[in-house]
């Protein structure tokens, strides 16, 4: 145990996955938190989660009962020809949980979110339970603010950041499909799959379809993207009235028939604002952090966005654990950002490139051998080995090491291996 740990009480601000992960990190760190929540989560409008090794680490290290979340644990990366339905771009994952100890999961939204809210409030497990406020809007005094808020947070603002965004050319309309309804019918049935499947993305075009199956393959959920010229969406939010099918099926006169006939049968077809962000300054002031969608909004086309979230909250319970916190609060959230900023804001940039070049995807990166493989940039396009090599306790020691005027021995830099040769021609530590 450090000298100088102590107990804090923590307020999370948000009690979306972000806040219930950050919650749950504390809590196994040791500390009273406290969660507020301005809504009560009901009515909540479901879509899939993207939960790669890098998120899913965590998940079993903070002891959550996966099982719960129904996932499905995916096999494949899939891109296809927009108008033919063949497939263009195959990334196999049949050996990622054995490269990188741990599997490519898809959740349902909803049941991720219980599952994460029963780990952060429920007796068992090590930590005191978190405490959860809903419908909350009084003010409180705490040790530690974890601003974890979402796209719009308030607490963002109070740390005096003001979003520097522009509307993104693309829009977005999601949609879910009952796997039940596609074989009554008929169908496809894409579940059999277990793929993230994409049409499109190879033109340089704003228009793709993106399909994740969740609970357990029962749901397919789609996000349908298309130039923002076609359809306008960010004056709405998500969680309005359901839009009609029309609108959902008007941009896509070309689409693969197959996957056109799942949109018809759509149901909950709903509006997603896209807002390109630029990267924050800082994401920390005083005893506040910011965390998730709070503090590096980004673009879905590298399905990181829950990973990120993740990685912060893993970040912040590190660094508060009784292994590392020293009692200087200031200190631990000057290494938070240290760690955070420049591996978030490489994803945020990768996901920009990506909403109109699907090889600039995690995974499609990787097939450089296709007659269409083309990135704008091959020594900083993003890859899996340097989202999943990543070593988050090797990166908070380093740069501890560094405040505290201490010998870093290990092979490490910024989290990765020195040595480790990634996809993109890049070796670790080289000159």
């Amino acid at each position: 145990m450090t000298q100088g740990w102590r107990e804090l009480d923590v307020g999370v601000v948000g009690g979306g996955i972000g806040g219930m992960s950050v919650a749950i990190a504390l809590r196994r760190a040791g500390h009273k938190v406290t969660i507020y929540e301005k809504r009560d989560f009901s009515g909540e409008v479901g879509a899939s989660v993207s939960c790669a090794a890098n998120g899913t680490r965590w998940l079993h290290e903070w002891d959550v009962d996966v099982a719960k979340g129904d996932p499905v644990v995916l096999k494949k990366l899939i891109n296809r020809d927009w108008k033919t339905g063949e497939p263009v771009s195959i990334y196999d994952l049949d050996d990622y949980e054995k490269r990188w100890g741990y599997v490519y999961n898809m959740f349902h939204r909803q049941y991720m979110h219980a599952m994460l809210k029963d780990t952060a409030l429920q007796e068992e497990g090590e930590g005191q339970p978190a405490t959860l406020l809903v419908n909350h809007s009084n003010t409180a005094r705490h040790d530690l603010i974890v601003g974890a808020d979402g796209i719009g947070s308030a607490v963002r603002g109070i740390i005096g950041l003001t979003p520097e965004k522009t509307p993104s050319e693309q829009s977005c309309l999601h949609a879910n499909v009952s796997t039940e309804d596609v074989v009554r019918l008929g169908l496809v049935d894409y579940s059999e799959d277990a793929a993230l499947e994409y049409w499109g993305g190879q033109e340089g075009k704003w228009d793709k379809i993106v399909l994740s199956p969740c609970n357990g393959g029962k749901l397919l959920s789609y996000y349908c993207f298309f130039p923002r010229a076609v359809g306008d969406y960010t004056t709405q939010s998500w969680g309005v009235e359901d839009r009609p099918v029309k609108e959902l099926l008007a941009p896509y006169p070309e689409l693969d028939r197959q996957v056109f006939e799942h949109l018809k049968i759509g149901k909950e077809v709903q509006p997603w604002r896209l807002w390109v962000h630029q990267p924050y300054p800082y994401i920390t002031r005083a005893q506040v952090a910011l965390l998730g969608d709070a503090g590096h909004p980004m673009m879905p086309h590298q399905s990181q966005g829950a990973c990120m979230a993740i990685e912060d909250a893993a970040a912040l319970g590190i660094l508060f654990s009784k292994k590392y916190f020293n009692g200087d609060i200031a200190e631990s959230l000057a290494v938070y950002q240290e760690i955070r900023l420049p591996r978030v804001t490489r994803v945020q940039s990768a996901a920009a490139r990506a909403a109109y070049n699907i090889n600039e995807r995690i995974g499609f990166s990787n097939n450089k051998n296709l007659a269409l493989y083309n990135v704008e940039d091959e020594k900083n396009k993003l890859t899996i080995e340097e989202m999943n090599a990543y070593d988050m306790y090797k990166d908070v020691e380093e740069q501890l090491a560094k405040k505290r005027n201490t010998p870093y021995t290990e092979k490490y830099l910024q989290g990765l291996p020195i040595g480790l040769a990634l996809p993109n021609g890049v070796v670790i530590g080289a000159a």
